[in-house]
This record gives structure tokens, C-alpha cells and sequence, in this order.
């Protein structure tokens, strides 16, 4: 089948520059859904209709796959189709979507396009217990499909119809031509409507069928910022439900979002508030605190993850303990048993087995060995205002707290650090490297105190 997606709204109740198809769901445009739904339909062409901010919906979902036709000027969904024809293979039938839709299951889109097959056009329509502002469908008293009568356009009986339109129809191709352009606007909107075409197709002899989807909110779209935040809830409720069947422990279903994919093993718990964005993978056995933020990561066997931890594009080996607060930026890789504790920011930089740094330090650029010892508050220095600079920390080394060490600079396997040393130079295997300091005391000295008013 050929697909068309409708995308050329401006979206004035959004209230923003961006395009409507371009706000996201579940942190990827609304569009970029609906593009995910088409492609698993295999279509034969797909073809996107835009016309406000054409060239941000280019340049955010362009693709081999995807064709671009522009409505110039909106007037109407029928005008919108139109633009598309030109694409489209006459051959086969023809799905249209719209953008602002995503929700829509792939299972729901096959059910009408088998039930629209040989030649039919076919409705997908849902009955609710509020039709208030949709097209109805009105029937004859055979139950067949009429006509759609748009709520603006509808008589007192028309209105109290629950079955309504949903926008998404299967049409034969060929025909569909000659459909569009017989269409007049002669409504209250001034527009050119696709659900016009419904009573082209009857004329011709064309039996008009429909289908329901599953769930009703598998047809809503968006036109504000609070149906958009309406779906947002729908859609999280729909992936913590499906992380519960696969055997995840949420503490509440409610307060997870996951903007992107999240691949859990077994006898995994996640904790309330976490959020996961591209690409993450947490093994079995990893427990997520509460308030932690992960991103493109992947999290091994027996992790444990404390409150109010941030990872960007980091990798665990397992059993390893990170935070509460910690942060993890791209390039940091841990090997099994570390530890990364409070306040200590890791960046493209690598840890060796059993290896920790549990306060208040900033480890970038770096290859730590196994079972070093880094002391609260030390500092790579790896940035000279041009350059970055790697350190090298060997096996066993024991790192005081307070230790600048100036890259490049390598530190070698068994050196202790002594607190408050500033390492600008190679350190020997077993050695203690310090800074020579002398420490003064002085009697009699009486602290400064705050005049009175």
C-alpha cells in the first residue's frame, strides 16, 4: 500500500514557532511515531505532506524512505491529500495518517486495510460516549455507511450520533484522483474535506466499510499542549505496564518515563521518578533509586544505582555501585565491583575492577587500573584552555584526598599519594609521592570579631 501522513498543520493552539508534529512524545517528535507505525506496514510509498515549518520537518525526519509533498496553503485534509497524488502508486490502495496521531497501533491499521481489501474504502471510526467536536458517521438503516457530516456542518440529529471519524481511511488509489477534485468547500469551514470523499466513492459503486481500533486513545491527536500531556501520560502508562509484564518492579507505574528504549533482564527494580532516554539496557539484578536520570547506557548484572544519579553514555560491568549523586558522562566505563559515590563525576574515562572513588572528585580523561583507591576531592587536570590530556593510573594505587594531578601524567601500579599533592610529574611503581609543606603555628592570635551596630 502506498501511505500518506498529513503533517502540514501549523498547530496555532500549541502556542509555539515549533510545528505540531514536531513537539515530542516521549522526548521524539509526534511525527517521528507515526513514521514508526507506517514503516512496520511495509508501504510500497510513503509520502509526507508538509506545509508549515516544511523545512524543520525535513531536516527532522527526512529519510531514504520518505517522501516529501508541500501544501503551499491549507485548505483542508482533501487539498492536503491532493498534493500527495503525484507520488503515489495507482495501483495499490492508498492509508492516510496524521501526524499529530501516534498513538495508533500497527495491529489497528491492518484490521482496516483487511477489511478495506478488494477495492473497498475503509473508515476507521471509534464510538464515544462524548462525539462533541468530531465527524459522524450517519448510516441508512441497513447499517451501511452514508456519508460523514463534520460536527460544524451537522443537523440535531446528526449531533447525537457516538459514532465518530477518526481522519484515518484506506482508499483505492486510482480512483481517488478524480475524488479530490470533484470536492467542493462549500462548508462552514471553507475547506476542501477528505470525508467528502466517503459520498464520491458510494456514487461510484465503491462498498465503504469500517473497523474500531482496541482503545479508544489510539485515535487521539493533539492539538494543545494539554492533549499533548494527556498523551504523554497514556503513552508511559502503556510502557510501564508492558516493563511489569515482562517481570520489572516499578514502585510506582505512574512516576517512570522512558523517552526512548528501555530493555530490562530479570529481577530488575526501578524506583519512582527515573528517567530513560535513547538507548538503555540494565541486566539482571540492577536496582535504579529514585530520581535518576540514564541516557544511552548500558548497566551490568547486580548494579546499583542510589538516588539522584545522572548517566550520559556510560557502560557498567556488574556489581557496581553508583552514587547517590553521582554522574557519569560519555566515555566512562566501569569495570566490575566499582564504585562511583557522591558527588564524583566520571567523563571519558576508565575504571578497572574494584576500583573507587566514593567523594567529591572529578575523574576525566583518564585509565584508573584495579582496586585503586581515588580519596574525596581529587582532580584530573586534563584540560590546559586548548588540549586535553589523559592520566594513567596503575594497579593499587592509593590516591589521598586532595590530589591535583596534572595530565599527562601517569602514576605507576602500588604509588601512594599523599593528601593535599599536586602530581605534575611520573610516579614510580611503590612510591610515595607528597609536596614538601611546612606547618606553622603561632600563639596568641585572636580572631577578628563583627563591630556592633
Amino acid at each position: 500500500m502506498n501511505i500518506v501522513i498529513l503533517a502540514a498543520g501549523m498547530g496555532k493552539r500549541m502556542r509555539s514557532a515549533l510545528p505540531k508534529v514536531l513537539h515530542p512524545l516521549a522526548g521524539r517528535p509526534l511525527l517521528s511515531h507515526v513514521l514508526d507505525v507506517a514503516r512496520a506496514l511495509k508501504p510500497t510509498r510513503l509520502v509526507v505532506v508538509i506545509g508549515h515549518g516544511a523545512e524543520q520537518v525535513k531536516k527532522a525526519v527526512g529519510a531514504p524512505d520518505v517522501q516529501f509533498a508541500v501544501q503551499e496553503q491549507q485548505l483542508g485534509t482533501g487539498h492536503a491529500v491532493q498534493q500527495a497524488l503525484p507520488l503515489l502508486d495507482p495501483s495499490v490502495p492508498t492509508l492516510i495518517l496524521y501526524g499529530d496521531v501516534p498513538l495508533t497501533r500497527v495491529s489497528t491499521l491492518q484490521r482496516l486495510a483487511n477489511a478495506a481489501s478488494d477495492g473497498r474504502y475503509g473508515v476507521l471510526t471509534v464510538t464515544l460516549d462524548d462525539p462533541t467536536g468530531y465527524g459522524r458517521i450517519v448510516r441508512n438503516a441497513a447499517g451501511a455507511v452514508q456519508r460523514i457530516v463534520e460536527q460544524k456542518d451537522a443537523n440535531a440529529d446528526q449531533l447525537k450520533i457516538a459514532e465518530i471519524n477518526t481522519g484515518i481511511v484506506i482508499t483505492p488509489t486510482a480512483q481517488l484522483g478524480e475524488w479530490l477534485a470533484s470536492l467542493k468547500n462549500d462548508n462552514v469551514q471553507g475547506e476542501f474535506y477528505l470525508t467528502d470523499v466517503v459520498e464520491c466513492a458510494l456514487e461510484d459503486g465503491i462498498e465503504v466499510v469500517t473497523s474500531q481500533p482496541d482503545e479508544e486513545w489510539e485515535t487521539l491527536g493533539v492539538n494543545s499542549k494539554q492533549q499533548l500531556a494527556e498523551l504523554e501520560r497514556i503513552h508511559q502508562g502503556n510502557v510501564a505496564e508492558a516493563l511489569l509484564v515482562a517481570g520489572v518492579t516499578l514502585l510506582d507505574p505512574a512516576r517512570i518515563d522512558v523517552r526512548g528504549t528501555l530493555t530490562c533482564g530479570c529481577d530488575v527494580s526501578i524506583d519512582v521518578n527515573c528517567v530513560f532516554e535513547g538507548d538503555v539496557t540494565l541486566a539482571d539484578n540492577v536496582t535504579v533509586g529514585p530520581n535518576c536520570v540514564i541516557r544511552d547506557a548500558s548497566i551490568g548484572a547486580g548494579t546499583r544505582i542510589d538516588a539522584f544519579t545522572h548517566i550520559d553514555g556510560g557502560k557498567t560491568g556488574a556489581n557496581v555501585v553508583l552514587g547517590p549523586y553521582a554522574r557519569l558522562r560519555p566515555g566512562a566505563v566501569l569495570g566490575d565491583e566499582a564504585h562511583v559515590g557522591n558527588f564524583v563525576e566520571v567523563k571519558n574515562a576508565v575504571f578497572g575492577r574494584g576500583s573507587k572513588a566514593n567523594h567529591l572528585s572529578y575523574i576525566g580523561d583518564s585509565d584508573i587500573g584495579a582496586r585503586v583507591n581515588i580519596g574525596a576531592g581529587t582532580i584530573t587536570c586534563n584540560y590546559d584552555g586548548a588540549n586535553k590530556f589523559r592520566t594513567v593510573i596503575e594497579d593499587d594505587v592509593f590516591v589521598g584526598s586532595d590530589t591535583q594531578l596534572v595530565a599527562p601524567v601517569r602514576v605507576g601500579r602500588g604509588a601512594s599519594i599523599a593528601a593535599g599533592t599536586t602530581v605534575w610529574k611520573d610516579v614510580a611503581e611503590d612510591q610515595l609521592v607528597l609536596n614538601e609543606k611546612t606547618q606553622v603555628s603561632k600563639s596568641g592570635y585572636v580572631r577578628p570579631t563583627k563591630k556592633k551596630a
